[in-house]
């Protein structure tokens, strides 16, 4: 497996120069990766598949879904894109390196793990800025137009947005100057847990049913449900932040009323 791995990336590096591979080799592999994820989605809620796995009844309209897709596509473009060219000179000088040997496992799932760390600290206390009263106002409010989320809606925002949270995503790399597969690797995780936290849906196999730190779509839904500053919820891809800063309480007081309530059904059947 690693010399067919090897093997590939040796194809990449001697067709494409850095810059083509950090900037927009990154850009199509995002672009790949968010819409293949995410897509699927719009079609689930408008045929009505697995709907005993939704969690909100309610569903958006195919204008709404559109005018997502429509907007993405413009910020990725005029946001996204700039920002990876504009920020490719630090990753270089920060070390960041495209060739051959690849990084072992042990070295990149231990930058992974680093990564997810400071993107959680990071997020969670950016998020909170951002639910204050004119922040929300006139910046996340974008992002909470959609009380229903679905997958592609995770990166739906205000491009000030965009370009505050993205800096808890790009802050591991960032001081780590780490191989770009590394980079590529941690931005598909990063974008498939995004989507999963998005789409609305909480399946038999969600990550949150085995990963007890895990947030993942009912923690986020709880929090795009409530259309008002103080929402809680605000980690990331794990709750162990918003649990020491007491931000859920909320919604672990809605998952005990919740759980009273299924048992009490279930004694009357």
């Amino acid at each position: 497996m690693a010399s067919i791995i090897e093997s590939g990336w040796l194809y990449l590096i001697t067709h494409f120069n850095d810059f083509q591979l950090a900037c927009l080799g990154s850009f199509f592999l995002h672009e790949s990766v968010f819409f293949l994820s995410g897509l699927p989605f719009i079609y689930f809620e408008r045929a009505g598949w697995l709907s005993k796995y939704k969690i909100q009844t309610k569903n958006n309209t195919p204008a709404a879904q559109e005018k997502c897709i429509t907007r993405l596509l413009l910020y990725h473009f005029c946001v996204n894109l700039p920002v990876m060219i504009v920020s490719y000179p630090v990753f270089r000088f920060m070390g960041m390196r495209s060739s051959l040997p690849l990084p072992s496992w042990k070295v990149l799932s231990t930058q992974i793990l680093l990564y997810f760390i400071l993107e959680d600290f990071v997020f969670y206390w950016g998020h909170r800025i951002l639910h204050t009263k004119w922040l929300y106002k006139h910046v996340h409010s974008v992002h909470h137009e959609y009380a229903t989320p679905f997958g592609l809606t995770s990166e739906y925002a205000h491009p000030a947005e965009i370009l505050f949270l993205g800096f808890a995503t790009i802050v591991g790399p960032a001081i780590t100057g780490p191989h770009l597969i590394t980079l590529w690797l941690w931005m598909v995780v990063r974008v498939l847990e995004t989507v999963e936290a998005h789409c609305g849906y909480h399946f038999p196999w969600s990550l949150s049913n085995f990963l007890p730190l895990y947030g993942g779509a009912v923690f986020h839904d709880y929090h795009h449900r409530l259309l008002y500053t103080k929402s809680g919820n605000y980690s990331s891809t794990f709750v162990y932040m918003d649990w020491i800063f007491g931000t859920d309480k909320g919604y672990r007081r809605l998952k005990v009323l919740k759980s009273i309530e299924d048992e009490a059904e279930d004694k009357q059947m």
